[in-house]
């Protein structure tokens, strides 16, 4: 004879929260522009942890690689677990603040996950950017002035500032034809410090190698090499040492691109 326990009661545990799919979402896809906008590790954590809370989660874990983010949040009974791909690592302030805007108005609970998941994959589009001409221009006057704290003189400011703005202007076409980043550092780099040595050369400057590396310098991943040492600094070693190898890898192809015009145009480095 079987003997059926009637006290034990078996309690159904749900397998899936469609709310709790959109708050891992809505939070993987945040955490996932921060990092191509050039956010640190701990900013991308700090905000994704404010906003799976902010949306009712008990418990958020965050993994932070460089080509991917996943998180696991938790409540009530439910679990979730889900990876979202990062795309290139950029340097984007006003999308950055766009971002943080959206985290803070979902910490006050302003926005539920599916609104904040629709206004999170359209920030990107939405983001107003300067025209490309005047990021081009800009970039040469930087380079410009940064040369002559180098020692730049001033027949060779027009030259550095025109080249650097031609580079910037290449580079920014390469980007968006998804050329390959390393690729476009030899590439512009060759460009640049080519145009500034031949302009630098024929305006009569006595300090033609100055110019060729200052038209460069817009090139120099100043961002990531500060959150690589942030990153590894703060406890994230894993994506700091990531950032880190990137950065060196960047900064050896601008210097083989600036030492290839310099033996090109027969200047001694």
């Amino acid at each position: 004879m079987n003997i059926v326990d009637s006290t034990k009661v078996t309690v159904p545990v749900p397998l899936n929260d469609p709310e709790l799919e959109q708050i891992a979402k809505t939070t993987l896809l945040i955490g996932r522009l921060l990092m191509e906008s050039g956010a640190r590790a701990e900013v991308v954590h700090e905000d994704c942890s404010i906003v799976a809370h902010g949306f009712g989660a008990d418990h958020v874990d965050l993994r932070s690689g460089y080509a991917s983010v996943d998180i696991t949040v938790s409540r009530d009974a439910s679990t979730i677990t889900r990876t979202m791909e990062v795309g290139p690592h950029g340097v984007d302030h006003r999308l950055n603040h766009a971002l943080r805007d959206l985290v803070r108005r979902i910490q006050q609970g302003n926005l539920t996950p599916s609104e904040a998941l629709a206004k999170a994959t359209g920030v990107k589009g939405d983001t107003p950017r300067f025209a490309p001409w005047l990021v081009a221009l800009a970039s040469g006057i930087a380079c410009a002035a940064f040369g002559r704290l180098l020692g730049l003189d001033w027949p060779a400011f027009l030259p550095v500032a025109a080249a650097g703005a031609i580079g910037q202007a290449v580079r920014q076409v390469m980007l968006r034809r998804l050329v390959n980043v390393f690729v476009i550092a030899a590439g512009v780099a060759l460009l640049s410090s080519s145009l500034a040595g031949l302009g630098a050369g024929g305006a009569g400057s006595a300090t033609v190698n100055v110019a060729m590396v200052a038209s460069v310098l817009m090139l120099v991943p100043g961002v990531p090499a500060f959150n690589a040492q942030s990153d590894i600094m703060e406890g994230h070693p894993t994506l700091g040492t990531a950032r880190g190898v990137c950065v060196i890898m960047l900064l050896t192809f601008i210097a083989i691109g600036v030492l290839l015009a310099q033996v090109l145009l027969g200047v001694q480095p």
